[in-house]
Order: C-alpha cells, then structure tokens, then sequence
C-alpha cells in the first residue's frame, strides 16, 4: 500500500480521460478473434500481435462448488444415488454420459426456484470480476467450457456478473431442454460420444477457427484454466495451463510432470498472462506458433469412438482411465473437500 501523503495546498489535478475498450458484438464469432484495445490496466497493446483465447472450466474454477451437485442432491437422485452412479462410472458400468443424463432426469423442480437455491449457495472467486475486465479491455476472449448445462451457467453468469459482462462470455456446453413445471430436465449433448461434450474437441476447433481468421496468419495462444482431473481433456489441448493450487488438477499436473501454473485466485492468472505474453513477444515478436505452443496429439480420444465403451473400460488399468476418460475418472483418497466425479459443469 503506498504512503499517505498531506498535501498542505492541494491542487485538484484533472482526470485522466479514461479510454473505452472496443466491446465487440459480443457474439461467438467476434470472441473467437481478438481485436486490439488503447491504454488500460495490464495493457497488452504495445506487446505482440498474437491473440490470446482462454477456456476455463466453472465447477470449481470459477465458482468454489458444483452447480449440478447443488441441485441433485437437494431435488432429484439424492447425495447417496449421485455416489452410487459415480461408482458405476468408475467401474466402467455405465458412461459418463449415461449417468449424467439419468442425474439431470432425475430434477423436479421448477428452472426459477432452482436457481435461487444455487444462488444462495455459490461463491464466486474474489477476483474473477476484476480478472474478466481484464479481458474485456485487451479484447481477449473467455470462454466457459463445461460438462453442464448451458441454461444454468448463462443464468448463473447474469445473475453474478450482471448481464452487461457476462454477454461477452461463451458458453460451450451441453443445452438442455426444461419444462415451466421443472418435472422435465432433457439434456441436449453436444457430441454424440460417452462423455457428452468433448471438451477436448471444442478447443481444437476453437483453435482451427481463430488460427484461420488471424489477419497475420500468426498461432492464437490458447489457455486452459482448471480444478480437476476431470478437465484433463481440455488441459492437454492448451498451450498454457492454469491449475488451481491444491486441488487435484494440480497434484496430477506434479505426479505426472505435466506443465502447469498453480494459481490461487484469478489475479495470479492475470499476472501471469502479462508475464507470458512480455516473453512471447520478445522472442516471437508475435509472429508463427507461440513461445509456449504444444504440438502434443490428443491420442486418447480414440478411446471414446470405441462402441463398447464399458468393456475397454474394465481393461484398462487406473492410469489408462485418467488419461482416456478424465471427464469421468478420479483417483482415491481425495482431498477432504474436494468434489467428486461425478457430472460436473
């Protein structure tokens, strides 16, 4: 905190004009590719001309609990159903898919009336707010990237940063369709695999889309921002990762050497993405694949275009499973506090 000074004759200096960052259209085409702002806090402008595209996961993330879990357990299967259905996704039973589908058919209650309880419930990280102007001024995208519903996020959004700031984020999840009553919960699945929505998948077209709309031809920088095994997946898919500190995303990032960036709230991604990009842009200067790219090939997914998913899930050992399924695996013996495996948004 800097020093109060006592002025003795003060003198009332001028405002410095503050300029207006380009909002876009806040449509999904238009945050996919970047577009370059003035002066702001934590400026990008005068660094590189690579854009930046950011993924972040939302149980967890960006709000410390699980959406889903809120609502099964209070108005539809129950705390003790959602274990058992967790069981049978690790035994290899039944799919990811399958068992979300059966928890969100399970919900009798009205989408309004569900919301409230969630509201009262969920806390937002303490500087997600400041973190997403952030990225509004220097016209970096965020996006939201989830298992879940799309309804209940966008909701959850509105409602936590204001309607204003939470267009400028897209969601890429599962839709859903629900009943005025809220005795019909439908999920609509995104992919037509075990897991519902391949997280992994969606990035790589985010990255395919942004890499052909560049104006210079230059590799967009994509990061990947989460809590769990379960966003593995997507992780693999970014050329910076952010895991936060603690849970455990970042204790398989150690046990496996996989790069990463512990964080504790959204002001040390802030920090870093400022760090990252001074260094990029003085060894690329902006130009080709980015000082952080990562070329690995997401060898996994051909594990879920196998037709008899339980099957090759019983034979494959414990490792196997994180690496070919995350969104459905944890290991045991999890931190006391930690969520489950179970349907997460």
């Amino acid at each position: 905190m800097a020093p109060h000074v006592l002025l003795t004759d003060p003198v009332k200096a001028p405002e410095p004009e503050k300029s207006k960052p380009n909002l876009g259209g806040a449509t999904t085409q238009d945050l996919r590719v970047p577009i370059k702002t003035v002066e702001s806090s934590d400026d990008l402008s005068s660094l590189s001309k690579r854009d930046i595209i950011i993924f972040s996961d939302f149980d967890g993330t960006i709000f410390m609990q699980d959406t889903g879990h809120i609502l099964f357990d209070s108005y539809g299967c129950g705390a003790d159903r959602r274990e058992e259905l967790d069981e049978q996704i690790k035994l290899g039973l039944r799919s990811f898919r399958d068992v979300s589908e059966e928890m969100w058919c399970s919900l009798n209650i009205p989408f309004e009336n569900g919301f409230e309880v969630m509201k009262g419930a969920l806390k937002i990280d303490p500087d997600f707010l400041e973190f997403h102007d952030f990225c509004i001024k220097n016209n970096i995208p965020f996006n939201v990237i989830s298992a879940g519903l799309k309804p209940i996020l966008r909701r959850v959004l509105d409602e936590f940063l204001g309607k204003k700031q939470s267009k400028h984020i897209d969601i890429i999840a599962n839709d859903a369709t629900i009943s005025e009553d809220g005795k019909l919960w439908k999920p609509i699945w995104r992919h037509d695999t075990p897991l519902g929505h391949d997280k992994a998948a969606s990035i790589q077209e985010y990255r395919t889309i942004a890499s052909s709309e560049s104006e210079d031809g230059s590799v967009p920088l994509i990061v990947f921002v989460g809590d769990g095994v379960s966003d593995l997946a997507a992780a693999r898919e970014a050329d910076v990762l952010f895991a936060r500190r603690g849970l455990r995303l970042e204790e398989y990032c150690r046990e496996s050497k996989i790069p990463h960036i512990s964080f504790d709230t959204f002001k040390d991604i802030q920090t870093e993405i400022v760090r990252i990009m001074k260094e990029d842009t003085k060894k690329t200067a902006g130009a080709g694949k980015p000082m952080h790219y990562n070329p690995r090939a997401n060898f996994w997914r051909k594990a879920i275009k196998k037709k008899n998913v339980p099957r090759f899930v019983k034979n494959s050992t414990k490792e196997d499973k994180m690496h070919l399924w995350p969104e459905a695996f944890t290991v045991k013996n999890q931190p006391e506090g930690e969520r489950s495996s179970s349907p997460k948004a």
